[in-house]
């Protein structure tokens, strides 16, 4: 936790990027570690190092927060210009940073962590686990979706259904490795393994959608 509090802004002022940044980190912290209803906007704003009016200035609520910690997170690891089409370069190349990128979002310990929260909650609150879905998941298959569509109307790809293709897309980089992983029954994929996995998934989706 930080011991000096960061200095807030004054009225009129420019939000502070920094301070935005510190309490999405102090966000995901909390949450992964005390679940959504265990993670109080005081306590977020301690862990961040601000009061509780910046959480609340950069954040209209908890529900606002929670879906931009989970939007950042795929951020992170998948920012937006991935998914636009490279001119010049395969779109094999481009599918496999997507692919790595992926993978390694996807076996993160914060990543399984909060799959894991979603699943304990979703009998009791179909509403988060809804934001959570269009924070991140929805959010990545509908950047895919789009690349896809790029990609077939430049003729690298003949995809008739863009949305159902990213979504297997998807799937196979998940493979089985990433269920048992959920449910503690594996260990995630990493190093040349990974790689070996990833390239495997997208020599298999190239089979299918190669001109």
């Amino acid at each position: 936790m930080t011991n000096k509090m960061l200095p807030p802004s004054g009225p009129g002022r420019p939000k502070d990027p920094a301070k935005r940044q510190a309490i999405l980190e102090a966000a995901k912290t909390l949450f992964l570690r005390n679940g959504y209803d265990g993670s109080s906007m005081d306590a977020i704003a301690a862990e961040a190092g601000v009061s509780k009016l910046t959480v609340y200035s950069h954040f209209t609520d908890k529900e606002t927060l929670f879906s931009a910690a989970v939007k950042a997170k795929c951020e992170d690891q998948l920012p937006e210009l991935l998914f636009e089409l490279a001119e010049g370069a395969p779109i094999e190349r481009q599918l496999l940073e997507i692919g790595r990128g992926f993978h390694t979002l996807i076996n993160s310990r914060e990543s399984v962590e909060l799959h894991r929260v979603m699943v304990s909650l979703a009998a009791q609150d179909s509403k988060l686990s809804k934001m959570f879905y269009d924070a991140g998941p929805q959010r990545v298959l509908s950047e895919m979706e789009h690349l896809l569509k790029q990609a077939d109307k430049a003729g690298k790809l003949r995809i008739a259904n863009p949305h159902d293709a990213a979504d297997q897309f998807f799937c196979l980089i998940k493979g089985g490795a990433n269920f048992r992983l959920l449910i503690g029954c594996g260990k995630p994929l990493e190093g040349a393994e990974a790689e070996h996995h990833v390239r495997d998934a997208v020599d298999m989706f190239m089979r299918a959608y190669k001109p």
